[in-house]
């Protein structure tokens, strides 16, 4: 070997062993760099939250203490907002008519969505336009869905009264009536929302594996049979979920009154949600309003937290 070819071996076997610390720094760029799409994501999503759920929550609270309107600086006034908002004779009935709404919205609006998603799950024909029919609602604007109903209402020329008359049946105050007031907003939340509740539990019974359907048949098992003791069980996770969520989503009930009804006929449509509008939008009492949605929001807090509880200890 020469002196020449020595000389260039030699750079080659120091070049060949790098550092650890190099490669480990290498190495970091390199995840970095490979993660940095899924990081600004991260970071784009966060920043969402932060400016529209976590600051509204923040400031829901610090207003709840002060008497602002926006106009005039801020002044801490402790719970007397909590207070007045409690002595006053709407808020009784305002939780009264939230209550009896999700009750009347569980009953209808819970159990109709699954009878229908196993009635489009059973069916061989057209199931794609009967999916798009029953999803129809949900793609309304929400406003657009409930001005259509308020003329379905109309005392006069409305649908139903229409079609009551045709079976000689009197035309019937839907909006107008404390009696039927509530129970025509129950109504039109539930078709509202139908569509993306049906989808879901459709999606849920899809995954059951048909062996079980089998098997039960050939115990003798019918229809009702089948169904309570296959998709029942197989679909008690979504089920527990969809309760939850409809639950949450009717004690916070607003546009509904707002447009039918503006919380009348004597109060008997008023939801703490329309409350809080009222003192925010039309007292111009913006304490009293994030008093009542923070009031709201703790009492979901606990249903939430007790409804979890005791699901998880069913599982067990």
């Amino acid at each position: 070997m020469t002196v020449t070819q020595e000389r260039v071996r030699r750079p080659q076997s120091r070049a060949a062993g790098p550092r650890p610390d190099v490669d480990g720094r290498g190495a970091l760029k390199r995840s970095v760099g490979r993660n940095l799409t899924a990081y600004g994501f991260l970071c784009g999503a966060l920043i969402c939250f932060a400016l529209f759920s976590w600051y509204p929550m923040v400031r829901e609270v610090v207003l709840s203490f002060q008497e602002n309107n926006f106009v005039d600086p801020g002044k801490w006034v402790g719970f007397d907002n909590f207070r007045n908002v409690i002595e006053d004779p709407a808020f009784r009935q305002a939780w009264l008519n939230t209550a009896i709404f999700s009750a009347l919205a569980l009953v209808v609006g819970y159990a109709v969505p699954f009878v229908l998603a196993i009635v489009l799950n059973e069916l061989k024909h057209a199931k794609a336009y009967l999916r798009f029919v029953v999803y129809l609602p949900v793609m309304l604007p929400p406003a657009v869905a409930v001005l259509l109903f308020k003329w379905f209402y109309d005392p006069g020329a409305g649908l139903f009264n229409q079609i009551l008359g045709t079976f000689g049946i009197p035309p019937l105050a839907w909006l107008d009536s404390t009696s039927t007031a509530l129970i025509s907003l129950v109504l039109v939340s539930t078709w509202m929302n139908l569509g993306t509740g049906t989808l879901i539990y459709l999606a849920a019974l899809q995954s059951i594996p048909g062996d079980l359907y089998e098997s039960a048949e050939l115990d003798g098992a019918g229809l009702f049979r089948r169904i309570w003791h296959v998709t029942v069980p197989q679909t008690k996770l979504i089920l527990l979920v969809m309760l939850l969520l409809q639950v949450v989503a009717t004690m916070q009930v607003f546009i509904e009154p707002y447009l039918l009804t503006g919380g009348g006929p004597e109060n008997a449509t008023v939801t703490v949600a329309y409350l809080m509008y009222q003192y925010a939008f039309n007292f111009g009492d913006f304490g009293g309003g994030s008093a009542l949605g923070l009031m709201l929001m703790i009492v979901l807090m606990v249903f939430s937290t007790i409804y979890l509880r005791v699901s998880r200890e069913a599982e067990r």
